[in-house]
């Protein structure tokens, strides 16, 4: 072999930068995936279908809500939480048969259940506005910027990383929501003003902005105050978190006076009382256990992934509703959510790039 095929040789032998850095992010994930046992895999998977199964059909529920003649933005919220017995009756036998202590509660954990629980309660609301004025497809769409914020409020309170790929996400998916604003008209529903339309949006970005705050704050309670110690305390979180979910939306309900009118609202409902009480039913079981998937997640991962799966079940939630309730998809819809995925695959490319 000549002096010169030997450098050949050892052009075509050497990595680029770029192969180079994705055989490093492969070696990390290996790494990563060899340290975890396989029940923590197992979970996680477990957690993250339970969010893209549970929050579009939450979703979806409360469109069919009002499609079919709920009115009241206070009984779909409170829906959302009287599922909060659920986690309960699989934390007690949890206690019983593996011998386990309840994690002793101190001022700062009461203080941290009551703040999520009054977050909680605000975000159901604030979505409630939001799929009664909007599409479920489009509400789901302006959603999307929850990753956004849970990118923002990751960095502030539990110091996550940032990158360029994550920013460029960042940047993408807010050009998507612009989008949506932008065919306002395409999707209105006719009875719907152009402010309860403009409400509609608005209300769906704020509960994004909590929800991304929400995430934040879970993981930095499983930091600083539970010490990601064994799986159980997710439960015991999301037990005392959805109780005070529930006991701030019933108030609001107490003061709207809104029970007194759901015996009304279900006679008038379409399928009478029975479709009623089925769709407020499994709206408090589709979202206990999006819930309870998402804070999952943030235990056994961090706000990261927890923010990327939330944005994953925007085009589940989307095709569900042009499947289900007949959603109209324009041109800037379908637009809107392929800079949606545009944006995810940059922040999962930033993410990964960071573990790295």
């Amino acid at each position: 072999m000549s002096h010169d095929d030997s450098y050949i040789l050892m052009d075509e032998m050497d990595p680029t930068p770029e192969e180079s850095k994705n055989s490093s992010i492969k070696q990390t994930a290996l790494q990563e995936f060899r340290t975890k046992q396989i029940s923590h895999w197992i979970l996680l998977v477990v957690s993250s279908i339970s969010m893209l199964l549970g929050f579009p059909a939450s979703s979806l529920l409360s469109r069919v809500y009002y499609n079919n003649g709920g009115k009241s933005k206070w009984i779909i919220s409170w829906a959302s939480s009287i599922g909060w017995l659920i986690p309960a009756l699989i934390l007690l036998p949890i206690y019983f048969f593996f011998h386990i202590k309840p994690t002793p509660l101190n001022w700062k954990l009461i203080v941290s259940y009551i703040l999520l629980g009054f977050l909680n309660a605000i975000d159901s609301l604030m979505y409630a506005y939001a799929y009664s004025y909007l599409p479920a497809s489009t509400a789901s769409l302006l959603a999307s910027s929850s990753l956004v914020f849970s990118v923002l409020f990751g960095y502030l309170l539990v110091n996550n990383k940032l990158n360029a790929s994550i920013l460029n996400a960042i940047v993408v998916i807010t050009a998507a929501v612009v989008m949506i604003g932008l065919d306002s008209n395409s999707d209105r529903y006719g009875d719907i003003t152009d402010r309860e339309y403009i409400f509609g949006f608005m209300w769906d970005i704020l509960g994004s902005i909590l929800h991304g705050l929400i995430f934040a704050v879970s993981e930095l309670v499983f930091i600083k105050l539970l010490d990601r110690k064994s799986f159980h305390v997710v439960l015991e979180q999301q037990v005392m978190v959805s109780l005070f979910t529930f006991l701030f939306s019933t108030l609001g309900v107490l003061m709207n006076d809104d029970f007194r009118e759901m015996k009304s609202e279900a006679a008038s409902f379409v399928g009478g009382m029975s479709s009623y009480l089925v769709v407020i039913a499994w709206s408090a079981v589709s979202c206990q256990l999006g819930v309870l998937g998402g804070t999952a997640v943030v235990f056994l991962s961090n706000t990261i992934l927890a923010g990327v799966l939330n944005a994953v079940r925007v085009p589940i939630t989307s095709i569900g509703a042009v499947m289900f309730l007949k959603d109209p998809m324009s041109g800037f819809k379908i637009l809107s959510l392929f800079t949606t995925f545009w944006g995810f695959t940059s922040y999962i490319y930033g993410s990964s790039s960071i573990s790295n």
